[in-house]
């Protein structure tokens, strides 16, 4: 009796560890839930409503774009820190992720321990903009005069510990300057603020800023991603423009809780990586100011880990509280 106990308990122990792969291998078998913790219309619910689209057609199951705003996103990242490891509950959200955790303590989730990363959607890189008036006409030019007069040339930005926020605050640190920084409830009352003159330089998104340039509004001085934007090839990134080791560019993404197999994670990502690859996609991001990624697991696993302690570092040092 005990024999025949123990074989049934090592039968059951095996057919355990089976099922879990099992069902990766099967899947999607039921619908897919992923939450975006922003508002619907927002350039993260439409990154993942263009992506889940397709991958609803690809994977033959239905997907639900769940918005979950609030809370600073807090909310709806947690529920999905928290989901079942199985791949039927998914995180799309923006570069606020590796944000957060040098802002806030006590977080409810840690966003590189708790997630899997899927794939990098889009780039969202800014365009440093200044008045056509500015004497500044280059990069290289714009820091010669922030250095000569510190503090006196104002630029304006989308509120504290956001990503334009940060990603001036970095420029000052690298490029040894220091600018009068005049916060705004968002980007549009901070892009009225440059156009009517009340500030002189902005750090725009690209959906914001390249109409203002071409019309001639506003004078664009470089782009704040690693490598040239697409839609606007003839602006040089800051790095090149003269102030080196200068990277920064919002994001969006989608994430799988953690210890979700890798086999799941292998599937999302090759048919997403697929979608993100089409030309129609493509032109279709760019005309939002988005241009699509679609970088591995581990290369976006990686990015996290380094912005994470990149903000840190940065937040510290520049004495940044959110009220």
């Amino acid at each position: 009796m005990i024999k025949l106990l123990s074989i049934v308990i090592a039968g059951c122990t095996a057919l355990a560890g089976v099922l879990p792969a099992a069902a990766a291998d099967n899947y999607p078998s039921r619908p897919i839930r992923v939450i975006v913790p922003q508002s619907a219309g927002g350039s993260t619910d439409v990154a993942a409503r263009v992506l889940t689209d397709r991958l609803t057609d690809v994977l033959k199951q239905n997907i639900v774009v769940d918005n979950r705003p609030g809370a600073g996103s807090l909310n709806g990242t947690e529920t999905v820190a928290k989901a079942a490891p199985d791949g039927y509950t998914l995180l799309v959200i923006a570069a606020s992720l590796t944000i957060t955790p040098a802002l806030q303590t006590n977080l409810p989730f840690d966003p590189v321990r708790d997630f899997a990363p899927i794939t990098q959607i889009v780039d969202l890189p800014h365009i440093v903009v200044v008045q056509p008036g500015m004497a500044a006409r280059t990069l290289g030019e714009l820091v010669a005069l922030l250095k000569a007069k510190p503090g006196q040339i104002a630029a304006g930005f989308s509120g504290i510990g956001t990503s334009t926020h940060l990603a001036i605050e970095l420029f000052q640190h690298i490029s040894g300057t220091k600018m009068l920084l005049v916060p705004y409830k968002g980007g549009a009352p901070a892009m009225t603020a440059l156009l009517g003159g009340e500030v002189q330089v902005n750090f725009a998104t690209s959906s914001t800023g390249i109409p203002h340039i071409r019309s001639g509004k506003l004078r664009g001085l470089a782009v704040t991603g690693a490598k040239r934007s697409t839609a606007i090839p003839e602006l040089p990134t800051v790095a090149e423009a003269g102030v080196k080791g200068y990277q920064h560019a919002s994001w969006v993404g989608m994430l799988a809780p953690a210890k979700t197999p890798k086999t799941v994670i292998d599937r999302l990502h090759a048919e997403s990586v697929k979608i993100l690859a089409r030309d129609d996609i493509r032109k279709s991001f760019l005309k939002q100011g988005m241009e699509a990624e679609g970088n591995s697991p581990q290369e976006f696993a990686t990015a996290i880990s380094r912005e994470v302690a990149q903000w840190k570092t940065l937040v510290k040092a520049a004495g940044i509280k959110v009220q």
